[in-house]
């Protein structure tokens, strides 16, 4: 009797019992959840934007979310190049919980607001939208992110098309939208897209026939495409409707995002009409980019403040010791040192929205790429240290932590990788004489705060001074030292940005914390390690609601 009663389990019924675990953190409003964000929409201009952003964090937040996000995820999209007949059909079959979260982001205008309601605030209100449905799944945000960025370029380059195409890329009306891709990358090329081989062949009616392989197609079940092909006259962009002599290889089989559909396609005789004049593509494409990079910052904050919402959920329902996590001072260190990253580039990223509202055409452009370096080379360590915060809990699928540290490295890479970006910010800095002035003169706002803060200015007008000057004697030998040292440049420059917006509009414990360890050498190398003087219970407070 006894033996079966130990087999059975009954004498030890805590044999079954669950304990000193964490519970859900759905529902939750991540709006309400977020005081950076609310603060900054409404600084910046977008506090009519409350009401709306209120309700798409109750639906970010939701079980139901969550759940369509890991369905979309374990169930990858399928290519069907061949219908049951042989027919050439190129059919993408995606979980319908993908389709599910794109007709979310569709209704609630994130891919459209600035466009269909114009006004001041706009892209500050779309930007808090965008970095609370990107919490729910990282993959859903590139379509929504290419018809919001194709918008401006086709009505700058091609007003006849952009009349034409338009109503549907902006529509919120998910039967009546059309989507857009972006089509550039080629095998041989990678990010110099100028050795793209692809080529446009004159069809004798104004339109083209297209002829090349593209290594990388963002994404297949767009509706038309913009493509990078040679003309006689140089590289030159092309819009394409899906269609006939467009024939997708494969599905890339991916770090990350893989409820995206990404693929190879191949271009046999399709039809396409020239965006632009020929020749000019890149200007036409790095008019997207310019939008698209802005969508890589707000990406890289939305993945830092969901890895802050889950550590910390989970540190203050977990014990050790006797203790809530969230209370040992160690782990106290840590998640006040990434709830300080996310501070840092939740104020940035809502300032550089603003400039896509307000005329500030030098500042946008060179601050997108500064902070979209300085921010997203930040998020994939932060997504690491904030998986660690579980320990083996958050090394586990169900979790959601191995899914967001997979997607952190998207944004650094999507639309220039690191060395791209900060080239370009050099690059700029050579070109446009408006450029770094205009992102200096930001940045002096903050003088006189904080003596690390004015430290860091210095030493950046310096080397960046060391950097333009001169003349042509040299000249080589300073690029070729510039280039070496662009990342340093580039990172200095971003948290010049960052320095100054905090203690300008952050509590004062959160601006000293951030000054002291990434501007004064008070911090180490690791998330954790913010000095003793830090005022962590003041930082955390911010964190999340308890």
């Amino acid at each position: 009797m006894l033996d079966e009663q130990l087999r059975s389990g009954d004498s030890h019924p805590q044999v079954r019992e669950v304990l000193n675990q964490s519970v859900p953190l759905e529902p939750i409003n991540t709006y309400e959840a977020w005081i950076g964000l609310q603060e900054g929409t409404q600084r910046e201009g977008g506090g009519w934007g409350a009401g709306p952003l209120r309700d798409l964090g109750a639906l970010a937040g939701s079980a139901e979310a969550r759940e369509h996000s890991f369905r979309a995820e374990r169930n990858a999209p399928v290519l069907a190049p061949y219908d049951r007949f042989g027919h050439r059909v190129d059919a993408v079959e995606s979980d319908p919980s993908w389709h599910w979260l794109l007709r979310q982001g569709v209704e609630h205008g994130i891919h459209s607001l600035p466009w269909t309601d114009p006004g001041p605030g706009a892209h500050v209100v779309r930007a808090g939208m965008y970095m609370l449905w990107h919490n729910v799944n990282t993959g859903v945000m590139c379509p929504i992110s290419m018809n919001y960025s194709a918008v401006p370029a086709l009505r700058a380059a091609a007003p006849d098309l952009a009349a034409e195409w338009e109503p549907r890329l902006v529509s919120r009306d998910f039967g009546a939208y059309s989507q857009i891709g972006v089509v550039m990358t080629e095998r041989q090329g990678g990010s110099d897209v100028r050795t793209n081989t692809t080529t446009a062949v004159p069809a004798g009616d104004g339109t083209y026939e297209l002829w090349g392989h593209k290594w990388f197609c963002s994404h297949p079940t767009c509706e038309h495409f913009l493509v990078l092909a040679r003309t006689p006259g140089g590289l030159s962009c092309f819009l394409v409707e899906r269609g006939p002599g467009m024939e997708f290889q494969r599905l890339k089989d991916k770090l990350g995002t893989r409820a995206l559909a990404s693929s190879e396609v191949e271009y046999r005789g399709a039809r396409a009409r020239m965006v632009g004049e020929e020749g000019r593509g890149i200007p036409v494409i790095i008019a997207m980019i310019n939008f698209t990079r802005l969508e890589c910052l707000l990406g890289g904050t939305a993945s830092i403040r969901r890895g802050v919402l889950e550590a910390v959920h989970h540190c203050r329902r977990r014990e050790a010791f006797g203790t809530p996590l969230a209370d040992l001072p160690l782990m106290r260190n840590v998640l006040a040192d990434l709830q300080l990253e996310s501070e840092a580039a939740t104020v940035a990223a809502l300032r550089v929205a603003r400039a896509y509202d307000d005329d500030e055409p030098a500042f946008r452009r060179f601050a997108t790429a500064v902070m979209k370096f300085g921010v997203c080379k930040r998020a994939v360590d932060h997504a690491g240290e904030a998986l660690e915060c579980l320990g083996g809990n958050g090394y586990v699928e169900d979790s959601g932590l191995p899914q967001h540290f997979r997607d952190s490295g998207l944004p650094s890479i999507w639309d220039g990788s690191g060395n791209v970006v900060a080239l370009d910010v050099l690059r700029a800095m050579e070109t446009d004489p408006e450029a770094l002035p205009a992102f200096l003169a930001e940045c002096e706002l903050g003088a006189g705060a904080d003596r690390r803060l004015d430290a860091h200015l210095a030493r950046v007008r310096e080397t960046t001074g060391a950097l333009l000057g001169g003349d042509d004697t040299g000249r080589a030998q300073r690029l070729a030292e510039a280039q070496f040292t662009a990342r340093r440049t580039v990172e200095d420059l971003a948290l010049a940005l960052q320095g100054s917006l905090l203690v300008r509009h952050a509590p004062a414990p959160v601006a000293d914390a951030f000054c002291a360890t990434r501007l004064g050498g008070e911090g180490g190398r690791s998330y954790g390690t913010l000095p003793a003087g830090a005022d962590a219970s003041a930082i955390l407070a911010r964190a999340v609601p308890a």
